[in-house]
């Protein structure tokens, strides 16, 4: 009799518990990537009364950094990653500091963002695995400290086991992997220009750091795939790689992992046929790595149609069958759905055709894959009647970051002198209008999907943005700045605009010449800062004609033959985002709405609802609908009707009604909430959590995550 009482107490103390606690135990809630959570004690009814609970100051904060953490709550324990890219604990209840770990050596700084952490069950206090600049480490869960027995010293460098001399290789992560038992499946980021580093992915024995195996996203000779680029691809294409994350079916123990562009992004004519495994779904068996099936988006990508956010495995009944799948967004706004097991898709799609290149060399792909089912999210094609009526008389502005000029020209004589025929047209010498542009359609905040009613919810950008080609001249005067001019467009450009005006997020390189000099300037290039990437793979030449551009430095010599050398190995185009396609004012060409939330119901392939993501005060209060803005970061949705949202340039955080799309709530945050929120319980209270990083679009960066709770 003592033994059931005490087996009943027992049962009744983990369901009281269960009811008091629930975690938000990995990186978009579940290795699904739901983004959904079953808590409803916040709810549509309610959600009115939500009121700040605590704030927490995560240290270290600069100009142009940013925080995109969807962090993870272990036992009551909230973990996530500060500016600097250092790795907190904090109790989940109050936001006081229990330790932080950094990564950093002496006088080493940030490098770029970190959007989400892995906690692995090891047998003792568990593990935070996560990545900051090259290198992904294991940290113990409770103390804080490394996890010696993990790679070399704690740490693995990602930069080893792709194939090549890993000194010469630039590669971080800044999304977590996938995890089947002690497997760890890791993408990378590699740079977008030519000379980039491989995007094969890895998988990495948890418990000792060791590489498992490895994927090759450009195949090896004998290898499925090969024949869709050049032969000699695989020794000198990089990228097609997974940045954006990946999903795991732990029941089957498929990984499905999404993968980026070859590189060069916008010129192709070194890397000539359909281009596998770049712009693909891969199903990859997490124990072996070998490729069940894989889908490729976009054939000979030229437009950055990166797949952007993990796809959601999810569960849909269509026409009374009930179907494992898995669904992925993607930039151009579209919504592709599979079965799980064997890549079929659940709704159809055509090979559609589409224009040749202009450039020489360039072999643009005759046909891309469209789904004809379900609808975009986001429009399409931007003709001129879409231009916005009460800006169409405005002066033009195209500009990639604060220092745009401003045309002579209305936006619609500006749009009358670019192409705009919608998607997949291939970069000219006159300027593509690509809509919705390079930052989505959808982004890497990617989708929430409610397990109960089979609906996706998804935030979209549509933002005109224009790209265009420079045919390459070496035929200076000066042949070292011109060489120079050359490699900075191809390298740098992309960021620092082709103007070295810069950028929304990058600084302007107008007058490096008061701040550095050759040899300063050439190891940061080399080694990278803050947020770039390194260039360990530009030669002696490169770099000096490089850094001679940048210094406006008319006097350095280099033997003609090096300057050809360096010539043969440059692309015969500069193929570059010019930038937002704006009106004066910084607001975007092209009639509103500007960022959407969309309810996508995948049990039929139809779009429920849409409403306006975002506002401009300024617009609304001169009597204009509800714009939307252009929006990072994505949502979740709750079994209490609600969704959860940041994302937008306005600083709000929102909750709307998951029925109606009805807004509920908005709070201003302290910076811009650019990172998918979380919500879990703790003594029995309902959290929700943001990262305020600010620091996109030309908002000031933050440091801050902020939690909310019912008022009691």
């Amino acid at each position: 009799m003592k033994t059931k009482t005490s087996a009943l107490l027992f049962i009744i103390f983990v369901i009281v518990s269960c009811n008091r606690n629930k975690d938000w135990n990995a990186y978009l809630g579940d290795q699904s990537r739901s983004h959904y959570s079953d808590l409803k004690q916040i709810n549509s009814e309610n959600v009115g009364n939500l009121e700040l609970a605590w704030e927490y100051e995560s240290g270290k904060i600069s100009k142009y950094t940013q925080i995109q953490c969807n962090p993870l709550v272990i036992n009551g324990v909230l973990y996530g990653t500060n500016p600097a890219l250092e790795l907190f604990a904090i109790d989940a209840e109050t936001g006081a500091e229990l330790w932080k770990f950094s990564p950093h050596e002496s006088g080493q700084t940030g490098f770029g963002v970190n959007r989400g952490l892995i906690f692995w069950e090891d047998g003792s206090n568990g593990r935070i695995i996560y990545a900051a600049w090259k290198y992904l480490y294991a940290v113990d869960a409770v103390t804080g400290a490394l996890e010696t027995s993990f790679g070399e010293q704690g740490k693995i460098d990602l930069r080893k086991g792709l194939g090549k001399p890993y000194e010469q290789l630039s590669v971080i992560a800044n999304t977590p992997g996938a995890v089947y038992k002690n497997i760890l499946v890791q993408g990378t980021r590699v740079h977008e220009s030519a000379g980039a580093s491989p995007g094969h992915v890895r998988a990495y024995d948890l418990n000792t750091g060791e590489i498992v195996w490895r994927f090759n996203t450009v195949p090896h000779p004998g290898e499925y795939g090969y024949d869709t680029w050049p032969k000699d691809a695989w020794k000198r294409i990089g990228g097609a790689n997974s940045w954006s994350g990946m999903s795991m079916d732990e029941k089957t123990g498929i990984v499905y992992i999404p993968t980026g562009s070859a590189s060069p992004d916008f010129y192709g004519g070194n890397r000539k046929g359909k281009n596998l495994f770049a712009n693909s779904l891969l199903a990859i068996d997490a124990l072996t790595g070998e490729r069940i099936w894989h889908y490729q988006f976009v054939h000979h990508d030229l437009w950055d149609r990166d797949l952007p956010a993990p796809p959601n495995l999810i569960s849909i009944n269509v026409e009374g069958e009930t179907i494992a799948a898995v669904a992925q967004v993607t930039k151009s706004g579209h919504i592709f759905v599979f079965d799980r097991a064997d890549g079929k898709l659940i709704f159809p799609v055509e090979e559609k055709p589409f224009p040749p290149s202009e450039l020489v060399g360039e072999e643009a792909w005759p046909t891309q894959p469209l789904p004809t089912k379900i609808p975009p999210i986001a429009r399409q094609e931007f003709t001129r009647e879409m231009i916005s009526d009460s800006f169409a008389q405005t002066k033009a502005m195209i500009s990639w970051g604060p220092n745009g000029k401003t045309n002579a020209e209305t936006l619609v004589e500006k749009f009358d002198k670019l192409t705009s025929a919608g998607q997949f047209i291939p970069p000219d010498k006159k300027g593509v209008i690509v809509f919705p542009g390079f930052d989505g359609g959808a982004e890497w905040g990617g989708a929430a999907f409610d397990p109960n009613s089979g609906i996706m919810y998804v935030n979209a950008n549509e933002m005109p943005w224009v790209l265009k080609a420079n045919k390459l001249d070496f035929d200076s005067t000066n042949p070292v700045i011109n060489y120079g001019a050359g490699i900075y467009q191809q390298h740098c450009a992309r960021c620092h605009g082709i103007n070295r005006n810069g950028g929304v997020n990058f600084p302007d390189l107008r007058e490096l010449n008061k701040k550095y000099e050759h040899q300063s300037l050439q190891k940061m290039i080399t080694a990278g800062r803050g947020a770039m990437m390194g260039f360990p793979n530009l030669t002696k030449t490169e770099l000096t004609t490089l850094s001679s551009y940048l210094l406006n430095d008319y006097n350095v010599k280099i033997a003609d033959e090096k300057l050809k050398e360096t010539g043969r190995k440059t692309m015969p185009y500069s193929v570059n985002i010019i930038g937002r396609f704006l009106n004066e004012d910084g607001y975007p060409a092209v009639a509103p709405p500007w960022g959407t939330l969309n309810a996508v119901d995948l049990n039929k392939g139809e779009i429920l609802w849409k409403v306006p993501l975002g506002e401009y005060e300024e617009l609304t209060k001169k009597g204009f609908p509800k714009t939307g803005t252009e929006n990072y970061g994505g949502p979740i949705v709750t079994a209490g009707n609600l969704i959860f949202i940041g994302a937008t340039n306005d600083g709000f955080v929102r909750a709307f009604h998951k029925e109606t799309g009805a807004e509920l709530w908005k709070y201003k945050l302290p910076a811009g909430g650019y990172a998918t929120p979380i919500t879990y319980k703790k003594n029995g209270k309902q959290y929700v959590v943001i990262a305020c990083g600010g620091g996109k679009m030309g908002t000031p960066s933050g440091n801050k995550y902020v939690a909310f709770r019912l008022k009691d």
